[in-house]
């Protein structure tokens, strides 16, 4: 008897999830996000941004790339994001930007999922190389 065997390669990947106030609103985030100079100055990387759907965007010197995949003005924004670190094989992670205004802050929800396996460093990079800039930039 003949046995076929089939393989499956699995795939795992990783998810962040984070929350964090800042004393601006909501429109001021959601509008540096989507502009070249504001993202700019808001994290000290370069960035050529859109706030076009379907619009590209690269950051920090080009280590990060995506394309705005939906935009809430002042509330959402949804991109797909890679890294110069991500494999050739590895889908694109998904990030979503959740802005809600509480009092004089904003507070603002970050969703990254899909991120490859083993890449859970990014979760320090969101808080060295986005907040802490951001909290000098808006607060």
């Amino acid at each position: 008897m003949l046995v076929e065997l089939t393989y499956f390669k699995r795939i795992m990947t990783e998810s962040i999830h984070l929350f964090v106030r800042f004393k601006t609103k909501p429109s001021s985030i959601y509008e540096a996000w989507l502009d070249s100079d504001g993202h700019s100055q808001m994290t000290g990387g370069v960035a050529n941004c859109s706030n076009l759907i379907g619009g590209s965007f690269n950051a920090w010197d080009g280590y990060i790339e995506g394309q705005n995949l939906n935009l809430i003005p002042n509330k959402e924004i949804n991109q797909t994001w890679r890294t110069s670190e991500f494999q050739d094989d590895d889908k694109d992670s998904q990030l979503t930007i959740r802005l809600e205004e509480i009092g004089n802050e904003t507070e603002l929800t970050l969703i990254h999922t899909n991120i490859p396996e083993g890449q859970t460093q990014y979760e320090q990079g969101w808080k060295e190389h986005y907040f802490q800039p951001m909290h000098d930039y808006f607060d």
